[in-house]
């Protein structure tokens, strides 16, 4: 059960991040409010996410296009494309790092946000506020790390809470991601993990039907989304 204590505030209204000519505002848990993992899993089940410590969930007017999603992991069917993807990728070691931020992350990061989100801010970003972004004091998260024999391609910052893994951020090498379709593998890996640990479900965040960049999340079969303040599963993409 949810603490009474906690409170909720709605943030101004912003350009939305994902739909262009669209406001958004979120519903975001009182910052002073004491969280902790276990809370933290309740949220994740109502359709909340984290940036950095602040736990919100879209929340805009005469809009519900986010949609919280999580993926069945026993159930979990990969299409040939993502078995492809995951044959390509075996040559990959990866490593648990529950050490927290490494300062060999910066470069892969910056790099990766100067190619993907030039201009957006992200590629502003000090070592110091991206391991905010990616990190908080009272969550689990530990850092899936990709190496290829000496060579770092990507980090999955992956929260771990009692029902599941949910993936925080990941970011890759742009010219090894694109060959090897890293931000895939990072994800069947993360299901693949889970699996191991007896976790029923990995949370990919929120998809947007709109939004061509989100189309991937709902190619991992079967997967189920927040809706109307329940979970339903969602249907399969038109090309898989």
């Amino acid at each position: 059960m949810l603490s009474n204590a906690l409170e909720l505030y709605i943030t101004a209204a912003h350009e939305c991040p994902y739909l262009e000519e669209r406001k958004a505002t979120n519903l975001l848990v009182d910052p002073a409010f004491a969280m902790d993992n276990r809370t933290y899993s309740h949220l994740l089940n109502k359709g909340f996410r984290r940036s950095g410590s602040d736990v919100y969930r879209p929340c805009c007017y005469r809009c519900q296009a986010c949609v919280s999603t999580r993926i069945l992991v026993d159930r979990f069917q990969p299409s040939r494309s993502q078995k492809r993807t995951w044959n390509l990728n075996q040559d990959l070691t990866v490593r648990v790092n529950e050490g927290g931020y490494r300062e060999e992350y910066t470069e892969l990061y910056l790099n990766y946000v100067r190619s993907r989100h030039a201009g957006g801010g992200m590629d502003e970003d000090t070592p110091h506020t991206f391991a905010n972004f990616i990190l908080t004091h009272w969550c689990h998260t530990v850092l899936l790390e990709f190496w290829q024999g000496e060579r770092l391609l990507a980090v999955a910052a992956t929260d771990w809470l009692k029902q599941g893994l949910s993936s925080v951020y990941t970011f890759f090498d742009p010219k090894q991601g694109s060959e090897r379709g890293l931000g895939t593998f990072a994800l069947m890996w993360q299901i693949h993990w889970a699996k191991e640990l007896n976790l029923p479900y990995v949370y990919p965040g929120y998809w947007i039907q709109e939004s061509p960049k989100m189309n991937y999340k709902v190619r991992f079969q079967p997967i189920e989304g927040f809706v109307n303040n329940q979970w339903v599963l969602l249907d399969k993409p038109t090309l898989a």
